[in-house]
């Protein structure tokens, strides 16, 4: 087994003690899959770095709830700084105990953490899939639940975070006809 393949195993036993799951599988595994897949599709020459911290970008989430924030803006951004900090630690406690390299965890910490985002190609990579995730499988769900205001908002600081190639991939998913309405009034 390679290195990469065994860290990518190591990354997965930890998903899998999510204790959300769905249809008896951890949720946050299924979303890690979800975006392996979509870097897979996009980035099939990916380096070892941005593989482990695609698949790593929600890694444990569930240790830091959204609940122990202020559910206000700023309390859901030091959340979101929280949780990177936490990704990155933990992809890289796993790729250390693999052994890779002090330079190679310090680059997938990077990505996890979106330094750089808009000018490093890789972070973009990350975010790309983690965008097309949202999209095709949290979008309707987060569209039933707000108002369609909201949605069109969430959906054009989504599509302002994409590449252009992950725009073409997300017009390309089928989707039901009420969310490609929502969507084409938000990019309109």
């Amino acid at each position: 087994m390679s290195l990469l393949q065994s860290t990518l195993n190591a990354i997965d036993i930890l998903h899998a003690q999510d204790p959300k799951q769905v249809d008896g599988k951890a949720e946050e595994l299924i979303y890690a899959e979800n975006c392996s897949r979509w870097l897979e599709a996009l980035y099939p020459d990916a380096s070892e770095e941005l593989t482990i911290a695609v698949r790593s970008q929600h890694l444990c989430r569930w240790e830091i709830p959204r609940a122990d924030f202020p559910m206000d803006r700023t309390g859901y951004l030091k959340w979101r700084t929280s949780l990177g900090k936490l990704h990155a630690d933990k992809a890289a406690t796993v790729m250390k105990e693999q052994g890779y390299s002090e330079e190679s965890c310090n680059r997938t910490e990077k990505i996890i953490r979106k330094q750089g985002i808009k000018r490093d190609e890789e972070v973009q990579a990350l975010e790309d899939c983690a965008c097309l995730v949202f999209i095709e499988t949290g979008f309707l769900a987060f569209a039933a639940k707000h108002p369609e205001e909201k949605v069109i908002s969430i959906v054009q600081k989504t599509w302002a975070k994409m590449s252009d190639k992950a725009q073409q991939a997300a017009l390309k998913l089928d989707l039901p006809a009420d969310a490609l309405a929502v969507i084409q009034k938000a990019l309109a």
